[in-house]
């Protein structure tokens, strides 16, 4: 479905041409993204394509979500390979701004969702989920498109992405995409070029401690047994360090210390200097 992929840079243009799609009673559906695009990402657009009349992608590193030592500098971009991948999945529009554009100068003005946002991932990257939350709402608000496409590898952004959207009354459905794995279980990322070959070998233990504690928790072993099982899993593994191995609400992401029901394990770990997020759903 390849087709000329239109590439614009301020808001204004975006907002102009987005405009224009409305006025012709077109469906728009948004797929936000850090660029450095892999199959992970192209399952949002393929979804998008097939689900609207037009589709745009964001391509942004965010600086707001970076804190101080982490990989800003060196995050993978490749606009004119994100460009030509987009276009051959027949995105019509690439929103592709500077930093100045997207925040100019004198911006003050921060989005948080406390509590949810301050969780987990917040707790270990102080500021990560303003960072996300500030520029979601923004590209939800400079596009307004009908639907809005997020990976479910990102859990907990997920959710803050939902809570900040219903509290902001954002005429937005947000659409949740299914995980996409290597055959070896190894959640894609763009931060899994980092890798080394050993620690690339030693990664989808991650995934796969994820669903043995999943298993023991169905099979009525208590959370706190099942993930100091987990976190000794991932270091008898390779892993250097485990930020976390949390069993938790699937809504408010609050943890839990007896599962009925539906639940979420998330967790994170580092591998070397790269650090690895994945997550899984459980019923008991």
């Amino acid at each position: 479905m390849s087709k000329d992929i239109e590439i614009v840079r301020t808001v204004a243009d975006l907002r102009q041409r987005l405009a224009a799609w409305r006025q012709e009673d077109r469906t728009i559906g948004l797929v936000p993204t850090m660029g450095a695009l892999h199959d992970g990402h192209f399952s949002l657009v393929d979804k998008a394509v097939q689900s609207n009349d037009r589709t745009v992608t964001s391509l942004f590193v965010n600086p707001k979500q970076f804190g101080p030592g982490e990989d800003l500098d060196v995050y993978p971009r490749d606009e004119v390979a994100d460009a030509a991948a987009l276009s051959e999945r027949g995105v019509d529009l690439l929103f592709a701004p500077s930093v100045e554009e997207m925040y100019p100068d004198g911006a003050v003005t921060a989005v948080s969702v406390p509590g949810i946002g301050d969780l987990l991932e917040g707790g270990f990257r102080p500021g990560f989920f303003t960072g996300v939350a500030t520029v979601v709402a923004k590209l939800l608000i400079q596009s307004l498109p009908h639907r809005a496409y997020f990976g479910e590898k990102d859990y907990q952004q997920l959710c803050v992405i939902r809570r900040l959207t219903k509290d902001l009354d954002l005429p937005i459905e947000i659409i949740a995409c299914p995980i996409v794995r290597e055959p070896d279980g190894l959640a894609l990322s763009s931060r899994n070029a980092y890798l080394k070959a050993e620690e690339r070998q030693a990664a989808p233990a991650l995934h796969q401690a994820l669903i043995n504690s999943g298993k023991d928790i169905a099979n009525g072993a208590a959370v706190s047994a099942s993930v100091a099982a987990a976190k000794s899993e991932l270091l008898n593994a390779g892993f250097t360090k485990v930020d976390y191995i949390a069993v938790c609400d699937p809504a408010s992401l609050e943890e839990l210390e007896n599962v009925t029901g539906q639940a979420r394990i998330l967790g994170a770990a580092w591998l070397g200097k790269t650090r690895l997020i994945d997550n899984i759903a459980i019923n008991t």
